[in-house]
């Protein structure tokens, strides 16, 4: 017994499922009265299972709560945004006036020139061509236009939040500002009233006044408002003007291809020019297709055809001689009427055709001869009796060269300034038939040559003037003093300084072709001097006449015997002097003129109706090879001329004077002084048969000065062709003691 109560039963701890005790016996954990740990091992499963639920529960509700938070965030970020970006709307528009002040500001004003028949010559003023509506262009400007800048421009309400979404995303992807989000509603809007400057405050203002603009104006008053203001790039703005600058044509005439361009110019105006870079231009007109036929503004046909249509090469200027008057007439224009303060229609006296006949004679006689006889530049211009421009040329290419050398150069007339001083020998009493002997004469320290040295002797005012002998010009001058030339020529309309010397006689004195053509005008019309104008009346665009030019009484500034003395002797410069490559079959009269070195050849020749001036030369003053006033100009006026008379009545020149017979007749076959010059060439534009030359005159007994004697040169020179006495230095008059030079002579010394 005591060993049985000595006996215990003991768990094993060593991991047997069976243990045993001292005496032998074991026991299992089956065969536990108390159970064990299994429950325990089961309810610490259970919980670890629970808890690992929980904790996905607990991540799920965490991630929502940092959701919701994050919302809550962005809500009130929102909220505090909205109060700022209201706050800037506020700060900025309180800037700004009144919005019941607000009013559309006028357009710059168009300034319409035209022809005496009504054609356009040109459109100036800051706007540069006439507004448009939007139902007179060609529809496909606007179609265009929307497509490429603005496609959503009929549904958005002057902010386009897409657009600008979709810009704000482009240009941080990119990380660079390569889009912008503006309607047309805003460009119109920062055009009309803000600077291009790239502020928050001109932002916030330029959104405010397209939220104006949509709410005062229709979408077609503001997209017709867009075309008529907006930059498409070399001084254009408007569609007018652009298509007139690059396409010569009206909006009203432009194609689908011609549009794509104009819309494409917008993005940037100066860059894309075609008068810059024609590629870029055309390349961008392609994207502009592409997004009209992707709007379905065109067909696949119509896509395919303006794709294949040429590309635009515009020139880098305005061009067209017609410019030339443009300028001249913006001039004038202040004079007249003063500030222009709307659009206004100006008539000016210019007739396009003979302009552009004018313009292709000049052109075409420097493109044939330009390199040979090394000439690059020409002018022309006419006037009729009245005093009426009818054409003016100022330069070979307007597009090249805006300087108007018609108006504002100033070259030398050469033999062209004699008839001022024939004039003024004929008011001192001297007629046609007077005569001079043609010899080399020595004044001071100068011997006036005639053209290739060669002298004729005795022979009559009118044969001197028709063959342009610097000898008996220069005499003549100091007959009758050069006060009274320079007198004579300011008298007829010489505007320009002239120098009171001897030298004038050969036209050393600088004018411009303007003004030495109107100084022609009086030998055409009767010897009155008209006031020689381009405008003849400006309107309004209504019609309200504010200006008219009503011709006004020209006073007479010769008498009439002497103009017709003076005709009768330039009458033989064409007839058998050194224009005849000018006659026609019209009575034309006029004078060439060469200056030193063939710098400035010229001719000036009138018929009853008009007075048209032609000169050749280059711009530096460089000679050009042996060209005479009797060459190039000759021909540039004969062509203009028979042009401008084609089916109008032949008229006499005015004046009347014949020579009184004599016993005493100059030779008929007296050389040219224009001794390059080829004879008469065969029928010209516009004439079947060549003109006859006038038989030669008789001379009346001679009205000479004494001189008191000759004597030959002493520096032994050349005299030419004869050997006749040579009149000394103080003819007309005693001649200055001091030692003189040519420089002294040109400069009046």
């Amino acid at each position: 017994m005591a060993n049985r109560r000595d006996s215990r039963i003991e768990p094993s701890f060593e991991g047997s499922p069976r243990a045993k005790s001292s005496d032998g016996f074991s026991v299992s954990e089956e065969d536990r009265v108390v159970p064990g740990n299994r429950k325990s091992a089961a309810k610490r499963k259970s919980a670890k299972a629970k808890s690992r639920g929980r904790g996905r529960d607990g991540n799920r509700r965490g991630l929502f709560s940092i959701f919701g938070r994050l919302l809550y965030w962005c809500f009130v970020f929102c909220i505090w945004g909205g109060i700022a970006v209201a706050g800037i709307v506020v700060y900025y528009g309180a800037k700004m006036p009144a919005a019941t002040t607000w009013a559309i500001p006028d357009r710059a004003p168009n300034i319409k020139i035209v022809s005496v028949d009504g054609g356009l010559i040109a459109n100036r003023g800051m706007s540069g061509g006439e507004a448009v509506g939007l139902h007179e262009m060609s529809p496909y400007i606007p179609e265009a236009v929307v497509a490429i800048e603005d496609r959503r421009f009929y549904s958005h309400f002057g902010i386009d939040p897409i657009g600008l979404t979709r810009a704000m995303v482009t240009n941080l992807l990119g990380r660079h500002f390569s889009q912008g989000g503006s309607t047309l509603t805003q460009q119109l809007a920062k055009n009309l009233f803000l600077t291009p400057d790239r502020t928050l405050e001109r932002k916030v203002q330029e959104v405010l006044l397209a939220l104006w603009l949509e709410h005062k104006h229709s979408k077609d008053q503001i997209l017709e408002m867009y075309l008529n203001r907006v930059y498409f790039g070399s001084g254009a703005y408007g569609v007018e003007a652009a298509s007139r600058r690059y396409f010569g044509k009206s909006a009203r005439d432009v194609t689908l291809s011609e549009a794509a361009l104009l819309a494409g110019l917008l993005k940037a105006p100066s860059r894309l020019s075609p008068a810059r870079d024609p590629k870029a231009a055309e390349e961008r007109a392609q994207l502009v297709l592409a997004a009209m036929r992707e709007e379905g503004k065109i067909s696949d046909k119509e896509y395919k055809v303006a794709l294949s249509a040429p590309a635009t090469r515009a020139p880098s200027y305005w061009t067209g001689s017609e410019n030339y008057v443009a300028d001249t007439v913006m001039e004038e224009l202040p004079d007249l009427i003063g500030d222009v303060r709307g659009d206004i229609v100006i008539d000016t006296t210019v007739d396009l055709t003979l302009q552009k006949l004018a313009e292709q004679s000049i052109r075409r006689l420097i493109d044939e001869n330009g390199k040979k006889l090394n000439v690059t530049q020409g002018v022309l211009v006419s006037i009729d009796d009245s005093g009426a421009v009818r054409a003016m040329v100022g330069g070979y290419d307007y597009s090249t060269s805006q300087f108007d050398r018609a108006s504002e150069a100033r070259r030398q007339p050469g033999s062209a300034f004699k008839p001022f001083v024939y004039m003024a020998a004929l008011e001192a009493g001297r007629t046609p038939d007077s005569v001079r002997n043609d010899a080399p004469i020595r004044i001071g320290k100068w011997t006036p040559d005639n053209y290739g040295g060669k002298y004729y002797g005795r022979v009559t005012l009118a044969t001197a003037l028709a063959k342009s002998l610097n000898s008996v010009a220069a005499q003549l001058t100091m007959e009758v003093g050069p006060d009274a030339v320079v007198e004579a020529a300011h008298r007829m309309g010489i505007q320009s300084d002239l120098q009171s010397n001897t030298s004038i006689a050969l036209g050393t004195s600088e004018v411009t072709p303007l003004e030495l053509t109107a100084a022609y005008v009086p030998f055409a019309n009767g010897g009155y001097k008209p006031d020689i104008h381009f405008i003849q009346r400006i309107t309004t665009a209504g019609g309200k006449v504010l200006y008219e030019n009503n011709g006004g009484g020209a006073p007479r500034v010769i008498k009439a015997d002497i103009v017709g003395m003076m005709n009768s002797m330039m009458t033989g410069t064409v007839e058998v002097g050194t224009a005849k490559k000018a006659a026609f079959n019209w009575p034309s009269a006029g004078k060439t003129g060469t200056s030193q070195n063939s710098r400035d050849a010229w001719f000036v020749g009138y018929t009853a109706n008009l007075t048209t001036g032609v000169w050749f030369g280059n711009d530096d003053g460089s000679p050009m090879k042996k060209v005479t006033g009797g060459a190039l100009p000759a021909q540039a006026w004969h062509e203009f001329m028979v042009a401008a008379h084609e089916g109008v009545p032949v008229r006499p020149l005015p004046g009347t004077w014949k020579s009184t017979p004599s016993d005493t007749v100059v030779p008929d076959e007296i050389p040219s002084a224009d001794a390059s010059q080829p004879p008469t060439p065969p029928a010209a534009v516009g004439q079947s048969t060549p003109v006859a030359q006038a038989p030669a005159r008789s001379a009346r007994p001679a009205e000479t000065v004494d001189a008191g004697g000759f004597d030959m040169p002493s520096d032994g020179r050349a005299t030419g062709s004869i050997k006749h006495p040579v009149p000394p230095g103080d003819v007309g008059g005693p001649t200055k003691k001091r030692r003189t030079s040519i420089l002294d002579i040109l400069s009046g010394g």
